[in-house]
């Protein structure tokens, strides 16, 4: 009886001709090429349409400002803000009981008034001195522009001001003054930031431009005039506590200590500006961009990246109340964001006595426009926080009408815009009357009904956020709709090409020209298909929608419509499938739910990653039966799978914080010597062990270069030296020494050219390519996951083997059974085997191992989990784009192991490795479907942030994943298996 296709149809293609198979692979080369293209423009921009439903843009142009109609309580203002300063590293004590921040405390305690800043992910320092300044939250993607220049005009309290006066880093500062004419700014060298040294120095630069600009002005008039104008701001930009978190964590004591730097130039700031200008007209606000995580980093939900300080006094602000029930402070109205304000304060911070008053991140806009008397930034989201502000009643309610006008002149353009582009608009209901409703508020002004006018404002402006909100969200549905259409699409076209070119098709129902797609009635349906494009794009063209918009439409009208031009083949195919035997449609639907199951497993694993422990147990126990079943205990092969799946189920259960440990690095590479010496050991000494042979070469009696291994052994144990040995100069806060730098570079070049003159068996190969990385790996490693490495290689290694033992097993079942002919039904070339349904099980263990060589060391679906110290072995000067770079490389080292490993398997079982990868997308995108209904623009920022980041990381896997297939092609191109050649020559 014929072996069964992926989906049970048995081969014929053994009768092709030689000419008609060499059309085929033609045809399919071509084909593929093409579907590969699709797909990485597929996901890209489809991944794209997530900004389009949840976070569009906030930033309109056209709206005229509203300025407040009351006289300025301060004549100028002074904005400090300390880069990556966390709440809880500033309120809280010292070990002996000492604050760190003693005269913010005094602040606090008798000139102003405090709370949290609740930042919004992505909590990096563009977004969060976005939100300060310009009181607005810039879409999740604008962490891709952390470092780059405006690409959109906005308006800001900068802009707004009579002269701004900014000094600090180059990454911020030019960001709001470089085209700002009436302002003076100046930034030291991108030199200065050196991961290496004890940032504070770079504080203490900004405050020396300031006491040297005010002692300048004594002997510079137009500087002196521009200084006693009234509606200055003086910005500082405090980067050292940002530095210093990413290079020695928050908790160490250079951040501590930086701190308290910070608090010291606060007060200097305070006592210069005071004696300079002597007229009690100056107002002063603390507060930070964003915090840091426990592993030095930061861009995600999490409430240590989330919550920072703030700290206002002077001219304009409330001095502190005491804290009691009765006069706890109203929150404000949140935009979108519904996570609780106001939590109850620490103890240990020692202020639970003294009213606090949290605000969200974009309210200090609003706030500082306030105190200055300038209008709103127009593209302003924020809600003045009254309780930090001392004005009159009367004035309390122009400040919050003001800011009502500025928020509703929003929504009214916007409502504008959409209505003038949409051919059936749907107004934002409640606030269809709000012109009668600002006249209310007017005539209570009038009539002095100040409490209720005030009210009245604030619902007014809670209906206007939640208006912007409406018409952010406003092609919600038509957009879901169509790009689920496109992936839904996109997977049945997928399954429809492996059909088709992977697997056997029935030649009685299915003609060549069918399979191709050159059906007679193909034009038709492309016509169709042109035509129903056709009137999409007339309808988005009468709407102006956005150019995205044209590509969501087109890419799910192309994959149904050639869909449908299938439906020959569809018809057919479906027509004998329902013929097929129970037992066929039974393991058929069996194996679609096991592989739903896994999936399902695997979007789980994103927000629980010691599921991984727990599956890693079971397959050890399970596996490792199996095998006793189909081969000797005494072979040793089912306790080294057992084993080896039991030690890297141990990783998910510890801390995604890695935890410094130099000795640990240096230990693994010892480790990573051993095994590679081992896999040596066996791939020339093994030929006696027949459960080996599969994976072994010994036809080549003389190794091309006999020394290799010892050489890679070399710069293995040479990198775990240069471990220590550049770690040091980062805990003597010295710079990194030159001589190290090169050695690091070097050693790691090297290593990966290795591989490439190993011998090309398979056990070989791969063995020389888990030494050629491991150089790399080890000095990118600080903790416990350079071990991971060598725990996956391991795990790795068992999946070979147990997959060898299951081709072993099949070749003594076949050569036992003279009536067994399927091997020769199933070639589709000299190389390769058609797909069958037990096959999906390599495609199901890819995705698992691919996803723990995500998760094993941490949870890369958060921001925040890029460990930057990881880098400083090559390279501690501020580098964003080289820092980034060597990030994602060591990321994706693992994962360029899992796809050797995978490409190696491909060739030891004959499967089209292509075929396997389009198998791999499939499930990819069951998984991308399922996160892409879970982003959320609700909830707590850790919720939200998390959603995005694990939507991307779906949909980007079909680009990464082919682009690493590209490059670990290199190394397993020319790979040999004996079972290849066996069967290369049966099919000769």
């Amino acid at each position: 009886m014929g072996s069964e296709g992926i989906l049970g149809v048995r081969d014929k293609a053994g009768t092709k001709s030689a000419a008609s198979l060499g059309r085929r692979n033609k045809w399919l080369r071509r084909r593929e090429r093409w579907l590969v293209v699709l797909g990485v423009v597929l996901h890209a921009v489809y991944m794209l349409g997530i900004f389009d439903i949840y976070f569009k843009t906030p930033i309109v142009h056209g709206m005229d400002p509203v300025p407040p109609r009351f006289s300025p309580p301060a004549k100028r203002l002074v904005l400090l803000i300390s880069d990556g300063l966390r709440a809880d590293k500033f309120f809280e004590p010292d070990s002996d009981g000492s604050f760190r921040a003693p005269f913010l405390r005094s602040v606090i305690q008798g000139q102003g008034r405090w709370g949290v800043s609740h930042a919004r992910p992505p909590t990096e320092s563009r977004p969060g001195h976005v939100a300060i300044i310009a009181g607005f939250y810039e879409d999740p993607s604008a962490v891709t522009k952390g470092w780059k220049a405006n690409p959109v005009e906005f308006d800001s309290v900068f802009n707004r001001s009579r002269h701004t006066f900014a000094f600090g880093s180059p990454d911020i500062i030019p960001i709001f003054c470089s085209a700002l004419p009436h302002s003076t700014w100046n930034s030291y060298p991108h030199e200065f930031e050196d991961f290496a040294t004890d940032a504070s120095f770079l504080d203490e630069w900004s405050f020396d431009q300031l006491q040297s600009l005010l002692n300048r002005s004594s002997e510079d008039p137009k500087l002196k005039q521009q200084l006693v104008q009234d509606n200055l701001v003086i910005f500082l930009h405090l980067l050292g506590c940002d530095s210093n978190g990413h290079a020695h964590k928050p908790y160490s004591s250079i951040y501590l200590n930086n701190v308290k730097v910070v608090d010291r130039i606060a007060e200097r700031v305070y006592n210069l500006v005071e004696s300079y200008f002597k007229d009690n007209r100056t107002a002063y606000v603390f507060t930070a961009d964003h915090g840091m995580s426990d592993k030095g980093s930061h861009g995600d939900g999490h409430h240590s990246n989330t919550d920072t300080p703030l700290v206002a006094w002077g001219a304009g602000v409330r001095y502190p109340m005491p804290s009691s029930s009765n006069n706890h402070s109203e929150c404000g109205i949140r935009f979108i964001d519904e996570h609780m304000h106001d939590m109850p304060t620490p103890i240990e911070w020692g202020l639970d006595g003294i009213e606090r008053v949290d605000v969200n991140q974009a309210d200090i806009a609003p706030l500082m426009a306030t105190l200055l008397g300038l209008p709103c930034p127009v593209n302003s989201v924020g809600t003045l926080p009254l309780s930090y502000v001392n004005l009159s009643k009367v004035e309390e309610v122009e400040a919050v009408l003001a800011n009502t006008k500025q928020i509703l002149n929003q929504f009214v353009h916007k409502s504008l815009i959409k209505q003038s582009n949409s051919l059936y608009f749907k107004p934002f209901k409640p606030l269809a009357h709000y012109s009668s409703m600002l006249d209310q508020v007017q005539n209570l002004i009038s009539n002095r009904d100040y409490e209720a006018a005030l009210e009245l404002s604030q619902n007014l402006r809670s209906l206007a956020l939640k208006g912007l909100d409406y018409f952010q969200t406003y092609d919600w549905l038509m957009l879901m709709t169509v790009i689920t259409l496109g992936y839904v699409g996109w997977m049945v076209h997928l399954i429809l090409h492996v059909l088709q070119s992977y697997t056997s098709v029935p030649g009685k129902f299915c003609k060549t020209e069918q399979v191709h797609g050159l059906g007679n009635n193909s034009g038709k349906v492309y016509l169709c298909g042109c035509l129903f494009m056709g009137s999409i794009y007339v309808i988005l063209f009468l709407e102006h929608s956005p150019p995205l918009y044209y590509a969501y439409a087109a890419m799910t009208v192309f994959l149904w419509t050639q869909i449908f031009s299938e439906y020959e083949f569809l018809k057919d195919f479906c027509r004998d499938l329902f013929r097929r035997e129970s037992s066929y449609i039974i393991k058929l639907i069996v194996t679609c739910a096991v592989s739903g199951v896994i999936l399902e497993f695997l979007v789980h694993s994103f927000t629980e990653r010691k599921l991984y422990t727990l599956c890693f147990l079971l397959v050890g126990i399970i596996a490792s039966i199996h095998l006793q079943l189909l081969i000797p205990w005494k072979s040793g092969i089912p306790i080294f799978v057992w084993l080896s799946c039991w030690f890297l189920s141990t990783f998910t259960l510890m801390p995604a914080e890695i935890p410094d440990n130099t000795p640990l690095v240096v230990a693994s590479g010892v480790m990573i010597i051993i095994i590679g010496g081992v896999g040596t050991y066996f791939d020339r000494h093994s030929e006696s062990n027949k459960y080996w042979h599969g994976i072994l070469n010994h036809e080549v009696k003389k190794l091309r270069f006999p020394m290799l291994f010892y050489l890679q052994a070399l710069l293995v144990g040479l990198s775990s030296v240069m471990v220590p040995l550049s770690t040091s100069h980062r805990t003597q806060k010295q710079e990194l020494l030159a001589l190290h730098q090169l050695i690091n570079w070097a050693i790691s070049g090297f290593s990966m050219v290795l591989p490439l003159f190993s011998t090309p068996s398979l056990l070989s190969r791969l063995t020389s390519i888990f030494l050629g990385f491991a150089p790399s790996f080890l000095l990118l490693s600080i903790g416990y996951e350079a071990v991971f490495y060598a725990a996956l290689a391991l795990a790795l290694m068992s999946w070979i083997l147990y997959e060898n033992t299951l081709l072993y097993r099949i070749k003594v079942t076949a050569s036992s059974n003279s009536t067994n002919v399927g091997e020769d039904n199933l070639i589709l070339d000299s190389d390769h085997r058609g797909l069958q349904l037990p096959d999906m099980r390599i495609p199901l263990t890819f995705m698992v191992l691919f996803n723990v060589a995500f998760f094993g060391t941490g949870n890369f679906a958060s921001i925040a989990s890029f460990e930057i110290s990881s880098v400083y072995r090559f390279i501690t000067i501020f580098s964003p784009f080289l820092m980034a770079a060597l990030l994602i490389f060591k990321l994706f080292i693992p994962f360029m192991l899992v796809i050797c490993a995978f490409s190696a398997i491909t060739k030891l079982i004959r499967v089209p490795r292509l075929g396997c990868y389009f198998l791999v997308i499939l499930c990819s995108d069951v998984m991308t479907i399922h996160f892409f209904f879970l982003v959320r623009n609700t909830g707590s920022w850790m919720e939200i942030g998390n959603s995005i980041s694990h939507f991307g990381i779906m949909s980007a896997q079909v680009v990464f994943v082919l682009l690493l297939f590209a490059l670990t092609n290199v190394y397993t191109k020319n790979i040999q298996t004996r079972s290849a050649k066996l069967f290369s020559r049966k099919a000769m």
